[in-house]
């Protein structure tokens, strides 16, 4: 682009209600503006599918400006809505040269890009002294995760956030709540949940290598795309979400809803990382892409006055986990948002975990879904010493913005977020290699297994990506 806004005339364009904004209201709905001065900068990185529900959400609270989008892919159908939206915004196909232009003037950055392509953006982002929410998980590997981490902790005044969004909703108040007034305690065991069918359900697992190559659409920069995973050809099975498929490219379901499902369980237990992580079962596994169902085994020491715990992950459409006595009815979860594909499909357990304690047992579903104690009967013993749990000031997007501004703390900054992110690594790398393994959580290595303990960093990045991995 060869002209881009200063933060004084952007403010004054959206003062006018001119032009983006009044566009965008009509799209939107009716968003209530904060005062022009009183705005975050935001700058959008991955602008469709997921990545435009992101930019939508974060500008529905009214606390930001949107001031450049950027997209490997300007000219697809995906991107085109949240363009129409925002048409005066200037656009960029390279987030580095987006900010070589503007980074003065980004406050902060959205990045709804596919998992491994989360890393070099958010690098650069807080070297930048500009503000990161990032979709979940945080990265793909376990040393990007680590550097991350490590970057955002010399960061200070860098604000973060990863998109669990239901890490600020009624789960997360509730789940806090109770384990203070000792409701939840001597938990040892979870069973989380995710039986949906999922993109690559159905594909043949005798594969022998990845599709052939198909001719790049124009409007695509695939090199771009690929970023540090540079050296495949371009075949539609890997965009649009697709990617979440490949070992090279996402983390399954365990990355896609670990997160919606084991957040505030990993956080207020203070789980940290296992030394134990295993794949108990794995149907149609094979090098390239996901399993058709998994179930993982995860095992945390005890902490402090807090039991063992081991976390079993079961996922495919027909691997359910054992039903305590008292379960209920499995209903469809409203906290659930619907998938870019459609409608969610009705299946026989919905997403949702199973808290065992030494005395109670809990039933939970996703997102921002609150507990139940079963059976029914210990749930109505249990009811007049349930203390009340405070209502959320503010959600995911706005608790962000206004960390941005000072005036909140982010629920799933990447303090937080890091290691629950990393242990969803770590079962990416026991799906994998079919594997058990032991995992030192103080020296962070695979013990014994020299193979696995390499994808904890994964493949070196390709030419032109080393300078992220050393900031």
């Amino acid at each position: 682009m060869n002209h881009y806004l200063s933060r004084r005339s952007f403010i004054k364009k959206s003062a006018m209600a001119g032009g983006a904004v009044a566009f965008s209201n009509s799209l939107l709905g009716n968003v209530n503006l904060a005062k022009p001065n009183e705005r975050v900068n935001l700058a959008c990185i991955g602008i469709g599918n997921r990545g435009g529900e992101i930019i939508r959400d974060l500008y529905k609270t009214g606390l930001c400006n949107v001031v450049a989008l950027c997209d490997v892919d300007m000219g697809g159908k995906h991107t085109q809505d949240i363009m129409k939206t925002f048409p005066d915004v200037p656009r960029f196909q390279d987030f580095r040269k987006m900010f070589d232009q503007m980074g003065g003037q980004i406050d902060a950055v959205s990045i709804g890009t596919p998992d491994f392509a989360h890393f070099a953006i958010a690098m650069l982002a807080m070297d930048l002294g500009i503000h990161v929410y990032v979709e979940k998980p945080m990265a793909q590997t376990f040393w990007e995760i680590e550097l991350m981490t490590d970057k955002a902790r010399r960061s200070p005044k860098v604000v973060t956030q990863m998109g669990n969004q239901g890490h600020s909703e009624a789960n997360y108040f509730q789940f806090k709540t109770w384990k203070d007034a000792g409701i939840i305690k001597d938990v040892n065991r979870i069973d989380a949940h995710m039986n949906m069918p999922r993109r690559w359900h159905g594909w043949d697992t005798n594969i022998k290598g990845f599709p052939y190559p198909e001719r790049t659409p124009e409007t695509l920069d695939w090199d771009l795309w690929q970023m540090q995973t540079l050296g495949h050809d371009y075949n539609k099975d890997f965009v649009n979400g697709q990617w979440r498929c490949w070992y090279d490219f996402g983390m399954g379901a365990l990355g896609d809803w670990g997160a919606h499902l084991l957040d505030t369980a990993h956080e207020f237990l203070e789980l940290g990382l296992p030394t134990e992580i295993e794949a108990v079962r794995l149907d149609g596994h094979n090098s390239f892409f996901f399993p058709m169902s998994s179930t993982l085994r995860f095992h945390f020491p005890k902490r402090k006055n807090m039991p063992a715990v081991d976390v079993n992950w079961y996922d495919g459409i027909d691997n359910l986990p054992p039903i305590p006595e008292g379960y209920g009815v499995s209903g469809l979860d409203p906290n659930i948002p619907p998938p870019s594909t459609g409608k969610i499909e009705p299946v026989k357990l919905n997403p949702g975990k199973i808290i065992y304690s030494k005395d109670l047992i809990f039933k939970g579903g996703s997102h921002a879904s609150t507990l139940q104690i079963i059976p029914e009967n210990k749930a109505k013993d249990m009811a007049n010493k349930l203390p009340e749990v405070p209502k959320t000031p503010s959600n995911h997007f706005a608790n962000f913005l206004k960390a941005c501004k000072g005036e909140e703390k982010t629920r799933s900054s990447f303090e937080v977020a890091g290691q629950l992110s990393q242990v969803f690594s770590l079962g990416v790398i026991a799906q994998r290699l079919n594997s058990k393994f032991t995992f030192d959580p103080q020296k962070k290595e695979i013990v014994d297994d020299k193979f696995a303990n390499a994808l904890l960093a994964g493949p070196a990045p390709a030419k032109g990506w080393e300078q992220f991995y050393k900031m």
